[in-house]
């Protein structure tokens, strides 16, 4: 959850690899959830107090009902998944947008969606914002407005031990796990264009609908390695219990962003500013060390920030 080009998701409480797995199942179900329940993490969420003068940049349309509807693809643990309960959605990107809705004195409603589905959801009206670990890229800039909010890379991971010698920059030949409409099939598809070029096998790719079954090739031998988010694969390693380890170094840093209207500048601005109070009061850090991904914190956010 999180660099899509077209769409980089990119898209870490402790549940057993199986529950994570599950998910996937969830995943296309409309169940919805407030938001407002923590993770399976034990830390509850900070208190945080709305701010009138933001509240007041939220567009009468939007803050009416009190709620911000949000799509969300709940496949991407730990960003935003389906809890052991089958239906509260929960994960740091839940638990921190819930905060930066209440912030502006709202509360934020989830609702599952494919990740391919969000953007365009949010353009037609469907959804108020997008929070699905989105890579912030000049693509997804032409069509909604975006808010900075964390930064991720991408990560490989094989099976433990790496049997198969897998070697990230010489893949040729071998099969290998994605999620779909992911910056990672762009990734995957341009390094095995390299290989043809130099006159070697193509790379398998086999695409996945949700990451958890992506991850689950993996573990299962189908593909002999994967590649995600920097954070979602760390989790994914860390949930397979010595079945998974990680592969090389992370790369391709860039931002997560909120999706919203491309109209909605003002609204988009009182998010940014929310999330800088966040900052400076320490709930943002606070979210973050409770679901084990601080090292994506920025300082900074904002909106539409200039990418490559």
């Amino acid at each position: 959850m999180p660099l899509r080009t077209p769409i980089r998701r990119t898209a870490v409480v402790a549940t057993a690899l199986a529950s994570a797995l599950l998910a996937a199942g969830c995943g296309g179900s409309s169940d919805t959830s407030s938001g407002n329940t923590a993770g399976s993490s034990s830390a509850p969420l900070p208190s945080v107090s709305a701010d009138e003068n933001l509240a007041a940049m939220v567009p009468d349309s939007i803050a009416s009902d009190g709620v911000i509807a949000v799509g969300s693809d709940t496949t991407y643990a730990p960003s935003e998944f389906i809890a052991e309960d089958g239906t509260t959605i929960v994960g740091f990107d839940v638990d921190l947008f819930t905060l930066v809705a209440a912030k502006l004195g709202l509360k934020a409603e989830f609702t599952t969606a494919p990740f391919d589905s969000i953007i365009a959801g949010v353009g037609s009206g469907k959804y108020e914002a997008g929070v699905s670990s989105f890579t912030i890229n000049p693509d997804r800039l032409a069509e909604v407005t975006m808010v900075s909010y964390y930064n991720a890379g991408t990560q490989w991971s094989t099976k433990k031990g790496n049997p198969e010698d897998v070697d990230p920059e010489n893949a040729c030949g071998l099969a290998i796990a994605v999620q779909k409409a992911t910056v990672q099939v762009d990734d995957i598809t341009a390094r095995s264009q390299a290989c043809t070029d130099a006159g070697k096998p193509a790379i398998t790719i086999d695409q996945y609908d949700a990451q958890s079954d992506a991850t689950a090739a993996v573990v299962s031998g189908k593909d002999v390695a994967g590649l995600a988010d920097s954070p979602v694969m760390a989790y994914a390693v860390q949930q397979t219990n010595g079945q998974l380890e990680l592969l090389g170094d992370v790369y391709d840093a860039a931002p997560y962003g909120y999706v919203v209207p491309k109209d909605q500048a003002d609204f988009a601005q009182a998010i940014a500013d929310a999330v800088k109070a966040l900052v400076a009061d320490g709930s943002y850090q606070k979210v973050l060390e409770k679901w084990g991904v601080q090292d994506g914190a920025i300082t900074d956010p904002m909106v539409n920030p200039t990418v490559g």
